[in-house]
C-alpha cells in the first residue's frame, strides 16, 4: 500500500512549509527515519523523515515550493508495486488515516520521554492542546474547539477518533484583519520581497498580539556599575575559555530569579482563568538572517549563572544555523529582547503570546549620577522596559517585579548563590 508523504506540521504556529531541497529521488530506497529533504518552517530548517519503507514512487513537489500542512508532497512504494495519481487532501487523508493513528502512538511516546518539554495547559487555541497533528487538522477544518475535548491517547493525547461525531457548536471567533495601504506603482529603484515563512508568522502573530491584547508599559533606570565589576572579576578568574560571562547572561539570570520571586508577571491569561508557571521558561529574542526566534531555556530559574550562559550560547549558535528543534522553541512563559549591543538606549517590546510580559533591554550608557554623599559622579546606567498584558498584570505588580529585578541587577553576587 503506497505511502503518501505529507508536508508535517514541525511547531505548533507552522501552518505551511518551504520545501528546500530534495535528499533522495524518484527510485532511492528508504528505510523508516531516512531523511527525505529539508524543510523550512516559520522557526527553523529541519528534515523531514521516512515514516514508512520502500521506494520513492514519485516526487510531487519542487525544491523552493510552498506547501500548506498535510499536502502531498511524494509518495513511497513497494517494489513492484505501481505508482498512484497524485491524490487531493481529502483523498490523502483517508488514505492515511491508519498510518496516522499508529505514528500518534509514537509521536506521544517520544514527547513524553522529553523531560524538557513544556506544554502549557489547554488554553483556547487549539495549538497549545497536546493532539496528534491529523487530529488538529480535522479540528481545524471542522472548527471544533480541541480545548473541550478528552482525549484517549497517551497521556490525555487527543487523537482522531476523538473528534468523530463530534461538531462545531460555537462560532469561530472573530479577528482583525491588518489593512494593505494604498502603494504607489514601483519604480525601477524599487525592490519587492517575497516573505519568507519566519517573516509572515512574525507578521501575524506579533499583529494579533499588539491588536488583541491590551499593552501597558513600564520603565526604570538600573545602576548596571556593581554588574560590570563583578563581571570583569568573574572573566578574569575563569581564564581562557567557554566560561566567559556576558552582560546578557546576568540580566537573563535577573530576569528568571526575579519572575520566581514574583510568579504573577510568569503567567498567562486563559479564557476565564489565569494560569501561573511553576517554572520561568526564558524566551530569548535572537536575531537571525530572516527574522526573529525565540527558543527557551527552560527552568532558568533553578539554573546556575554558568549553565544559562552556556545554554544560551548553544541556542544562540544553533539558531542561526537553523539547527534548533520545535520543542526548543516551545512552553517559554517569559521573554527578554536585549538590543543594547546595538546602542539602543530603551524601547518598548510587542508581547511575545501567549505570555503575560516581556522585558526590554537598553544599552549601558555612561552617565552622571548623584553618589550618596551628594556627588555628581560618572555611572553606568541601563534602561530597562516592560510590557505587560492588563489582563494578567496589574501596574503595581509590574512595579514590583521592576523592583526586584533592579535589586539582583545592582546586587550581582545574590545571583551567585
Amino acid at each position: 500500500m503506497p505511502d503518501f508523504v505529507q508536508m508535517p506540521q514541525l511547531s505548533d504556529t507552522m501552518t505551511e512549509g518551504t520545501l528546500i531541497r530534495w535528499l533522495v529521488k524518484v527510485g532511492d530506497t528508504v528505510d523508516v527515519g531516512d531523511p527525505l529533504a529539508e524543510v523550512e518552517t516559520d522557526k527553523a530548517t529541519m528534515e523531514m523523515v521516512a515514516f514508512d519503507e520502500g521506494q520513492i514512487g514519485a516526487i510531487y513537489a519542487e525544491e523552493g515550493s510552498k506547501s500548506p500542512v498535510g499536502e502531498t508532497l511524494a509518495v513511497i512504494i513497494e517494489e513492484g508495486e505501481e505508482v498512484p495519481e497524485k491524490p487531493s487532501n481529502e483523498a490523502t487523508a483517508s488514505t492515511s488515516n491508519d498510518s496516522d493513528n499508529s505514528r500518534e502512538s509514537e509521536i506521544t511516546a517520544s514527547e513524553e520521554i522529553n523531560s524538557n518539554e513544556t506544554t502549557y495547559p489547554n488554553l483556547s487555541s487549539n495549538e497549545r492542546v497536546k493532539a496528534s497533528p491529523l487530529a488538529k487538522k480535522i479540528a481545524k477544518s471542522k472548527g471544533i474547539d480541541l480545548g473541550i475535548i478528552s482525549g484517549s491517547g497517551p497521556g490525555g493525547r487527543i487523537v482522531k477518533k476523538d473528534l468523530e461525531n463530534v461538531t462545531s457548536n460555537s462560532p469561530k471567533p472573530s479577528t482583525l484583519a491588518p489593512t494593505n495601504p494604498t502603494i504607489h506603482s514601483l519604480s525601477e529603484e524599487d525592490k519587492k520581497i517575497p516573505l519568507s515563512g519566519m517573516r509572515s508568522i512574525i507578521a501575524q502573530r506579533l499583529f494579533e498580539s499588539k491588536t488583541q491584547i491590551p499593552h501597558f508599559y513600564l520603565n526604570v533606570e538600573i545602576n548596571a556599575q556593581p554588574l560590570m565589576d563583578l563581571r570583569k572579576q568573574a572573566n578574569s578568574a575563569a581564564g581562557d575559555g567557554d566560561n566567559k560571562l556576558t552582560v546578557n547572561d546576568f540580566i537573563l539570570k535577573a530576569v528568571a530569579n526575579a519572575a520566581a520571586a514574583v510568579p504573577e508577571v510568569n503567567a498567562t491569561f486563559s479564557g476565564d482563568s489565569i494560569i501561573q508557571f511553576g517554572s520561568v521558561n526564558l524566551s530569548v529574542a535572537i536575531a537571525v538572517d530572516d527574522g526573529l526566534v525565540t527558543p527557551v531555556i527552560t527552568k532558568a530559574n533553578q539554573k546556575s549563572l554558568l549553565q544559562i550562559s552556556l545554554a544560551v550560547k548553544d541556542l544562540a549558535q544553533r539558531a542561526r544555523s537553523k539547527k534548533l528543534s520545535p520543542d526548543e522553541f516551545s512552553g517559554g512563559t517569559i521573554t527578554v529582547s536585549n538590543l543594547g549591543a546595538y546602542g539602543v538606549d530603551n524601547f518598548d517590546a510587542i508581547i511575545n503570546p501567549p505570555q503575560a510580559a516581556i522585558l526590554s533591554i537598553g544599552s549601558i550608557k555612561n552617565t552622571p549620577v548623584v553618589s550618596d554623599e551628594g556627588n555628581i559622579v560618572p555611572g553606568l546606567i541601563m534602561k530597562v522596559g516592560m510590557s505587560c498584558d492588563h489582563r494578567v498584570i496589574d501596574g503595581a505588580v509590574g512595579a514590583q517585579y521592576l523592583g526586584e529585578l533592579k535589586k539582583r541587577i545592582e546586587n550581582p553576587a545574590s545571583m551567585l548563590i
